[in-house]
């Protein structure tokens, strides 16, 4: 198995097709495999990496909650890009790992060509912080103690993912067979250190006015604890659009595949023609 070292942990990643880099950030409920769909299409053009974050095996589980944060998490994305070489990629990151993304652009300037930002936001607004938090560490507990097949139903019912389970019966059945397989003790720390610990993105309103990357925002209609902050974020980051899917809950790959890949495909292509013509205009 192909792994790379970060700070205090080794991470799985595994690679598809060739061309430009995109890495793939995962969501506190999925892993790798969750972005099946998109490795699929843009592998046929882009050099495609996926990788578990630390807490997610075969990525390594440490024992220490200290070795989880949100900065870890945003590191770790440093970390895989290093391993391979990489200096420069587009990133792609969803709900838990749309923060690692944004966090990422911040902690790394001029590493991030484009910033795919979707389903960000969860317990950003100031009056949802405490109840974020609670819950975050409420679930921490139960995963310790009720395991993740226990949980799992649970948060597959869950009032924004529940539109996977109408529209895909098949694929909400897949998605729920690897939230069972997750490391109990990994979905402890991350809840706790990763969700539970994270600043509100309002937080980093002047590095985020700063960012000079390229952003695409994407958000379900239906993921209302998300649609505020990206709504906030519209109008923050200087270079952003916003995409906003009908119908939607909080898993929005998986729900409409085609629809993102087809959104995410149109951006990158704009930003890859921004950036040839200022190259070409540069030149003598």
């Amino acid at each position: 198995m192909p792994f790379a070292q970060a700070r205090h942990a080794r991470i799985y990643f595994e690679e598809h097709g060739a061309g430009y880099p995109i890495i793939f950030v995962h969501e506190l409920a999925a892993d790798c495999r969750e972005w099946e769909s998109q490795v699929q299409w843009f592998s046929r053009s882009y050099r495609c990496i996926t990788f578990n974050a630390r807490g997610y095996p075969p990525s390594e589980v440490p024992a220490d909650a200290a070795l989880y944060g949100h900065d870890y998490a945003a590191d770790d994305i440093a970390a895989v890009l290093d391993h391979l070489q990489i200096g420069r990629a587009h990133v792609v990151g969803l709900s838990m790992g749309a923060y690692a993304t944004l966090n990422f652009g911040i902690r790394h300037p001029g590493r991030a060509s484009a910033l795919v930002v979707a389903g960000v936001g969860s317990g950003s607004p100031p009056d949802e912080r405490e109840e974020f938090i609670r819950h975050s560490l409420v679930m921490a507990r139960r995963f310790r103690d009720e395991g993740s097949a226990v949980m799992a139903s649970e948060m597959g019912h869950s009032p924004t993912r529940i539109q996977l389970k109408r529209k895909d019966p098949p694929g909400w059945n897949k998605f729920m067979e690897h939230l069972r397989e997750h490391d109990s003790a990994g979905m402890a720390y991350t809840l706790s250190m990763v969700q539970g610990q994270r600043p509100s993105l309002e937080d980093f309103s002047t590095q985020l006015a700063a960012l000079a990357v390229p952003v695409l925002l994407a958000v379900g209609d239906e993921d209302a604890p998300c649609v505020r902050t990206n709504l906030w974020l519209k109008n923050v980051l200087p270079d952003a659009g916003l995409w906003m899917a009908p119908k939607t809950g909080h898993a929005i790959n998986l729900e409409e595949p085609a629809a993102f890949n087809a959104q995410v495909q149109q951006f990158l292509s704009q930003v890859e023609r921004r950036q040839t013509g200022a190259a070409t205009e540069r030149q003598p």
